[in-house]
């Protein structure tokens, strides 16, 4: 065999043993120091580590029968060229290796940075365009603070993030419930190519694995371990991103929540956080008052980059509040326009709120789409323009 397949494939082996968790295959390198002394050690020996059970210590000293599928395994990942970091290596993320249970091996594919700290963002996926530009805006703000932008690649607040990380020409880590050949979602198949090229995409399944549903829950805790705090953007009462705000707190990490309308149910989850004291965010300043030791200037040659659609200006950089000038409205305009937040509003409430006549509110919205105020939604729904 080569260098390659004589280093991992042990780890590999390990990990096709029925029976042994993550929790397990951390204690049991703790005290061999390797896979290689775990795989060849006596039933005595491995007696004595915590919690291993005599149906696992039985199969692991019959691993040879598991050579065949950790070998196809690791030819894939040969193959596809993609790389392999273990609890060994000195390049192994410092805050995962924390955790009780972290992968023993992650597949990934792009750098990785273990000297930028991270910062989770996270959020539904079905999310409000006041979720998506919010989340955006603040992992690009992040980035350019020094910070890695870590999500799960999902549809939403994920692909947000992940988007506002590299417009600052930042660095961002997508966190995979599936296989690293298993693109999930299709759609960001482009997305996936661009943090290759500036990030890194990185999964604990093996390669060739499907998106399961109970994947994610698992890939939370990684996403979670990862970062010094995790940001929840949107979330309803049981979602995915409350796990990852959870395992955060159980880790010691810091806990942030945006808030949001009382009226929408994807305000349910963060809202719950802020309740459990998770810190509220409304500013980066919010978020940065609190992870303040970490914090580096991505780099002074990005400072005239800035998110799109934002106003930004040498003024705003130094901290100095600006203003954007509004296009010129009339008393109507003014008074549909003051009706209107955010989140999207179906034009019915619109018209009973600013009790107008319905033609007259849809011209009003019309007029105010086309100077960039007001952003149209499927079913007539409308909501403010973040522009």
């Amino acid at each position: 065999m080569d260098l390659f397949s004589d280093k991992y494939l042990p780890w590999l082996l390990l990990k096709e043993i029925p029976g042994l968790g993550n929790q397990l295959y951390k204690r049991l390198i703790h005290r061999f120091l390797s896979p290689e002394k775990v795989l060849t050690a006596s039933t005595s020996q491995l007696e004595i580590v915590p919690g291993i059970s005599l149906p696992v210590i039985r199969e692991i000293r019959r691993y040879k029968k598991y050579r065949s599928s950790a070998l196809a395994e690791l030819n894939l990942i040969k193959c596809h060229q993609i790389k392999i970091v273990t609890l060994a290596d000195s390049f192994y993320p410092s805050l995962l290796r924390e955790i009780s249970d972290p992968p023993p091996y992650l597949t990934y594919v792009g750098t990785l940075d273990d000297t930028a700290p991270c910062i989770s963002i996270v959020g539904s996926r079905n999310a409000t365009t006041y979720g998506l530009n919010t989340a955006e805006h603040l992992a690009f703000s992040m980035a350019n603070h020094g910070f890695q932008v870590v999500s799960g690649l999902a549809r939403g607040i994920d692909t947000a993030a992940h988007r506002g990380a590299l417009n600052a020409s930042g660095k961002t880590i997508a966190v995979l419930g599936s296989g690293l050949n298993r693109i999930y979602p299709k759609e960001n198949k482009g997305l996936f190519t661009q943090i290759c090229n500036i990030g890194t995409i990185m999964s604990e399944f093996k390669i060739n694995s499907i998106p399961f549903p109970h994947n994610f829950p698992i890939r939370n805790r990684v996403i979670a371990g990862l970062s010094c705090g995790t940001l929840v953007v949107e979330a309803e009462k049981r979602s995915g991103s409350l796990i990852t705000a959870r395992l955060a707190g159980e880790y010691n990490r810091e806990v942030f929540a945006v808030p949001g309308s009382i009226q929408s149910q994807k305000s349910h989850g963060t809202h719950s956080l802020l309740k459990q004291g998770a810190k509220l965010v409304e500013t980066k300043n919010d978020i940065l008052d609190e992870l303040h030791q970490f914090i580096h200037i991505h780099s002074p040659d990005q400072a005239h980059i800035f998110p799109p659609g934002q106003l930004f200006n040498q003024m705003a950089a130094s901290g100095k509040k600006i203003e954007k000038k509004r296009p010129l409205m009339d008393k109507e305009q003014v008074l549909v326009y003051k009706h209107l937040d955010p989140y999207p509003k179906h034009i019915d409430l619109i018209i009973e709120s600013t009790r107008m006549d319905s033609g007259l509110v849809a011209a009003n919205l019309t007029d105010l789409e086309l100077k960039g105020m007001v952003q149209r939604h499927p079913g007539n729904y409308f909501s403010l323009s973040e522009d």
